[in-house]
């Protein structure tokens, strides 16, 4: 595949300390992306600037400091709903992506499900796309299920019409793009399905917001969870989008300070949205860094770092696929799938990859990817999982597939 890239990875380079060899040292060779990006030196400084020149808490001040401070962090905010097309009331700051998701288990779930209604997920599903659902099920009498994968890493849409059509499905709960496998799911089309039979629908959007266009109003789900350190932005903070419909209706998840209107002895009043949602002191700091991680990708331009993603994911896809005996995991059409790799060698444990790559600087991840249902019908335990970003060339994928090489070459004595 013949596919230019759009984004210059050596200046990019540049804008990371950590990634610079000019101030770093030796170059270091980073694919473990899909854990957690690097971050660059524009967030940095941003969240710096925040604390060394406007640090006050938020929403309860009078005084300049805190005013300056307030509007620090809703400009965050404000660059969160305008990056994703998401109504701003309807954009709530968690701590993660789990943390979002777990909002919507308990604060809808525990108060809507009922014995014999059906929360739907995948088996490609991140824990966190699980583990919530399980637990409220438990409490509820709902029943958690998994829509099975292809052979080729997609999802059975069949079995998920099917499903759909004949069982009391309430909650549909997807990945847009799996961690592992790669593969992007049509969760646009997944949406008008499942609200056609009268199921809600809620997109991880994790692997996807940080490396292509994403618009909850265009995708049309009712609510929408990622989070900050995955797209440039700092650890910390999370992002839950709903329909704010909805949120209205739903009670609260935690309880505290700035999510009321008023406290009795007799009961309390909640606040509009967002605030309803976001009890206690906010993650200021890493609103004003995640503001600056959505300025970040949008001056480079969501579709080139989706294009430069396609670019690095066909060049890898080639390489790896020359190393006898390895196995890829997930759609082999570049377009069809993120920049995540899950591969095994039958002859090497993931573990024993990773610790041999990085020898030689270089970062990859090994095991489960927090996603046991998968590896389970993948028939594996654990899988070696290379994942690049905006900061990466097809000299970081050479260098992983020479060391690569070598980690074979070790062990074979």
């Amino acid at each position: 595949m013949t596919h230019a890239a759009l984004i210059d990875p050596l200046r990019v380079r540049q804008d990371f300390s950590l990634l610079d060899p000019t101030e770093g040292g030796a170059r270091l060779v980073y694919l473990d992306s899909a854990a957690t990006s690097q971050k660059p030196n524009a967030v940095l400084e941003a969240m710096d600037d925040y604390y060394r020149c406007a640090n006050a808490n938020v929403h309860r001040g009078v005084y300049r400091l805190a005013q300056e401070a307030t509007e620090r962090f809703e400009d965050g905010r404000r660059a969160v709903a305008e990056l994703v097309t998401a109504p701003l009331p309807g954009t709530i700051f968690t701590k993660n992506a789990t943390e979002a998701i777990n909002l919507v288990a308990w604060a809808w779930g525990l108060r809507t499900l009922r014995p014999h209604d059906v929360v739907m997920v995948t088996e490609m599903e991140h824990h966190s796309g699980i583990v919530p659902w399980q637990i409220v099920a438990k409490m509820t009498g709902a029943e958690v299920r998994f829509a099975p994968i292809t052979p080729e890493g997609e999802l059975d849409h069949e079995w998920i019409d099917h499903t759909l059509a004949s069982a009391p499905v309430r909650m549909v709960s997807i990945v847009h793009v799996s961690n592992v496998l790669g593969t992007i799911n049509p969760v646009t089309d997944i949406v008008a399905r499942a609200h056609a039979h009268g199921a809600l629908v809620l997109v991880d959007a994790s692997q996807s917001v940080p490396h292509m266009p994403v618009s909850f109003a265009d995708i049309g789900c009712d609510f929408m969870a990622f989070t900050g350190h995955k797209m440039l932005g700092p650890t910390g903070i999370g992002v839950l989008v709903g329909r704010p419909e909805l949120l209205d209706e739903m009670e609260p998840f935690l309880g505290g300070g700035e999510m009321i209107a008023d406290v009795r002895t007799d009961g309390s009043d909640w606040a509009d949205l967002p605030s309803k949602f976001e009890a206690g002191t906010p993650p200021i700091a890493e609103s004003v860094g995640l503001g600056a991680a959505c300025a970040y990708l949008s001056s480079l331009g969501l579709d080139a770092v989706r294009a430069h993603e396609v670019h690095l994911t066909a060049y890898a896809l080639d390489a790896l696929s020359e190393i006898e005996g390895l196995r890829i995991f997930g759609p082999r059409d570049p377009a069809r799938r993120g920049g995540a790799i899950s591969f095994h060698l039958p002859d090497l444990h993931p573990h024993d990859i990773a610790q041999l790559v990085d020898a030689d600087n270089i970062c990859v991840r090994a095991g489960h990817h927090c996603a046991k249902p998968l590896m389970r019908a993948l028939g594996v335990n654990a899988t070696a999982r290379a994942s690049t970003y905006i900061y990466n060339d097809t000299g970081d994928i050479d260098a992983f597939v020479t060391a690569l090489h070598r980690a074979r070459a070790y062990f074979a004595g």
